[in-house]
């Protein structure tokens, strides 16, 4: 008889990603180096996890007329169809067009972190993407309509008490553009929001394992990224 339990696959994975920023939080002395080890927990999990057309770094985001985005912890986009615009020894540029989801990572939530990853989710949402009429052999399919980039936090505790309620609720509130749809307190739960931008806190429940399904459910929903009008890029080698 297998030995194998479902139940305690989904929790090991939860342990583990809270069990190694536990760690980094009490083990590591350098601010800087404790937000990188932080991320890069996060993209591990990603990387291992995702559906393989789609990747995680940290990056920068570029669009086609010049303009980029902050530096963002985590973002998510396109491994199948898109170029990346730069990439050496760990600097990162990616398209707008190539991009799904973007989230900023914290050790510690409240609000000027919410407030801090509102900012960096807009930076990305604001730029300008294209997208091309895709040929086919019977002819070509109009544009796609660009999809929604999603935006999140993901941390390891949370400086509120209770750790997930109604100041989290409150702090959450933003313009469309700088809106968080998902989010993983990892010791404490997830949130995430309906399209009429109400949210649900969900405490406890593997919380690590629970913001991967979540995540995991938003990205099929979004429709593949659009074909890259790559000329637009092109025409910057020329100034």
């Amino acid at each position: 008889m297998s030995t194998w339990s479902l139940p305690r696959l989904l929790m090991g994975l939860h342990e583990d990603v809270e069990r190694r920023l536990g760690i980094i939080r009490g083990t590591v002395g350098h601010s800087v180096a404790k937000g990188d080890a932080s991320e890069g927990v996060w993209l591990d999990l990603l990387r291992t996890y995702l559906p393989k057309r789609y990747t995680a770094a940290s990056a920068h985001v570029v669009d086609s007329e010049g303009a980029f985005s902050d530096q963002i912890d985590v973002v998510v986009f396109d491994q199948q169809y898109s170029p990346f615009i730069f990439h050496y020894h760990g600097q990162i540029v990616i398209p707008a067009e190539s991009v799904y989801a973007v989230f900023e990572c914290k050790q510690v939530v409240d609000s000027s972190q919410v407030d801090y990853a509102q900012k960096k989710v807009a930076s990305v949402r604001r730029l300008c993407r294209t997208s091309l009429p895709i040929p086919h052999a019977g002819g070509t399919y109009p544009p796609k309509p660009l999809p929604y980039i999603f935006g999140g936090l993901l941390a390891f505790d949370s400086r509120w008490d209770p750790k997930l309620g109604e100041p989290l609720a409150d702090a959450l509130c933003s313009t469309p553009e700088g809106r968080l749809d998902i989010g993983c307190v990892a010791a404490h739960g997830i949130f995430t929001t309906a399209s009429d931008g109400t949210y649900t806190i969900t405490p406890e429940g593997r919380p690590a394992t629970a913001f991967l399904f979540r995540l995991i459910s938003l990205l099929q929903s979004s429709a593949t990224a659009p074909m890259i009008d790559i000329q637009a890029y092109a025409r910057w080698l020329v100034v």
